[in-house]
């Protein structure tokens, strides 16, 4: 037990195991979360990480193991009494009503007043010192709804310290943020932490446990598989975290682009709200580029992708792929017109969960594996045969299913089948999403490979490192529009402001006026 003279005691998870039927997402799992100080759970999607965390918040119940708060041990079956405990999670995805205000969210469900009366001067107040004290600088009478991202998530924040939170987990935090908002939650982290508190952080991203870790603990396939010194390089992290060494560098020559190959004009398109969500957008990519498109999520990204495949239509403006009109074809004309399509959503749009590697290998191809209705199946298996080695996918066999495989597996999968035939553009969608950093270096490499054979190349990535690490030129994307084109070089805090919809030059110029004041 650690020791914490002065402060609230130690939070420990004591042998935790969880199991979902065969599968043992928690391992005998055993750490000290001491107040005081930010205890990073680093690994990758799928790690145990999440579903430790839920444990610690009363969201499941472990299998074997014990939860001690001091001396005391703690048995929760619901997140009311982890609270009571005083213990509280910040959500990846915010909980919180968009139509009410600060300080109406913070009240949900516990509302001050009598008689039937809602006493908001009291939340109002709440709100108040509560950001005062932690620095956090939010409206009480606010609406959610008109909140930049990273501010609704310090109203999460606010909503589990009016609870009297003093074990605060924050559940990879960062997802939806521009850097400058990441930043600014590191600063509140640190100053939560300074205030007494105790923080889990979990997360895969290395910059960000290595700004503000003060301890470290690996979780690999479920279980412990080691601790880290927060000046660890970054190498060695992610070594830790899948098992073997690893490069976190793309190598890339300069790249030579050619002729023009995706055109998009004036691009208009709805979500199925009717809402704008792609909004006169032009942008062109050459053969042999890379150009990727930065920006936090829900900015009209997904829209574009599902409207360049020929899954939504667009209200007006022209898509031209090698010259030929895709603007409203159907998705099977546009994969034949030389489309490689990689879905943000591989689970979904990506593969077939329960068809073999070797039939989700062929899916958008069947033509060249058929014969008058018939499947040449010896065929079908050589192709998977190939592509398993090339495209380095671990498995037991081709016939395997591929609901079986891991994320980084899968992913291959779907890669391998799109670069399986001659491509005028491959558009990837949040490409290594849930995809550990072994996957992930061998599907960068594969990407660069295919520009450098002269395919032009659009990615479509909330990853700004690997935005930055893959691109030839960046389009900043915010609320449907292109709000400038860049080198890959250009700073970071220059992108942020960016992704937060300021034009490139005005970046650069804010950028450079607060550097002048430092």
């Amino acid at each position: 037990m650690i020791a914490t003279e002065g402060r609230a005691p130690v939070l420990s998870l004591n042998g935790i195991t969880k199991r979902f039927g065969s599968l043992t997402a928690n391992d005998s799992i055993t750490i000290d979360v001491v107040p005081g100080r930010i205890h990073c759970l680093l690994g990758e999607n799928g790690a145990g990480k999440s579903t430790l965390m839920n444990i610690v918040f009363g969201l499941l119940e472990p299998d074997e193991g014990e939860i001690r708060l001091g001396d005391e041990p703690l048995h929760l079956t619901n997140p009311k009494q982890a609270m009571a405990a005083g213990i509280g999670m910040v959500h990846q995805h915010f909980m919180l009503i968009p139509v009410f205000t600060v300080a109406e969210n913070m009240v949900l469900g516990n509302e001050p007043g009598s008689g039937g009366m809602l006493d908001l001067n009291s939340a109002r107040k709440l709100v108040r010192e509560l950001s005062d004290r932690y620095r956090l600088d939010v409206d009480p009478d606010a609406l959610v709804e008109d909140l930049p991202v990273g501010i609704q998530q310090r109203v999460e924040i606010l909503k589990a310290l009016a609870k009297g939170a003093t074990y605060l987990i924050f559940d990879e935090p960062t997802a939806v943020l521009t850097p400058q908002e990441i930043d600014e939650l590191m600063v509140v982290m640190q100053s939560l932490r300074d205030e007494g508190k105790a923080i889990v952080f979990i997360t895969h991203k290395l910059r960000e446990v290595r700004a503000v870790a003060d301890d470290i603990t690996v979780i690999r396939r479920g279980k412990v598989v080691g601790e880290a010194d927060p000046s660890a390089p970054e190498a060695e992290l992610a070594s830790m975290m899948v098992g073997r060494n690893v490069s976190l560098q793309v190598t890339k020559d300069v790249s030579e682009p050619g002729a023009e190959r995706l055109v998009i004009e004036n691009l208009t398109v709805a979500d199925p709200s009717g809402a704008v969500a792609v909004d006169d957008l032009s942008l062109t990519v050459r053969a042999g580029e890379i150009v990727c498109i930065a920006g936090v999520q829900g900015n009209g990204q997904t829209e574009l992708a599902e409207t360049i495949l020929g899954t939504m239509v667009p209200l007006k403006g022209t898509i031209d792929l090698d010259g030929v009109d895709i603007t409203r074809a159907k998705p099977a004309r546009t994969l034949k017109a030389g489309l490689g399509f990689v879905p943000e959503d591989r689970h979904r749009d990506g593969f077939v969960g329960e068809f073999s590697i070797a039939e989700n290998l062929v899916l958008d191809n069947l033509d060249q594996y058929s014969r008058l209705g018939a499947l040449n199946l010896k065929a079908i298996a050589a192709n998977a045969e190939e592509r398993v080695t090339e495209f380095d996918i671990r498995c037991t066999s081709y016939t395997q299913p591929v609901r079986a495989l891991s994320g980084g597996n899968q992913q291959k999968v779907v890669l391998a089948r799109e670069l399986s035939r001659p491509l005028s553009l491959l558009l990837a969608s949040q490409p290594t999403r849930g995809v550990d950093v072994g996957a992930i270096e061998f599907l960068h490499s594969r990407i660069v490979r295919e520009r450098d054979q002269g395919t032009a190349v659009l990615i479509i990535s909330t990853e700004l490192e690997e935005v930055e690490s893959l691109a030839d030129r960046i389009a900043v994307m915010y609320r449907g529009k292109i709000v400038g084109l860049v080198a890959p070089d250009t700073p970071r805090d220059v992108l942020g402001l960016m992704m937060a919809g300021i034009d490139h030059e005005d970046a650069v110029a804010t950028v450079q006026e607060v550097h002048s004041n430092e």
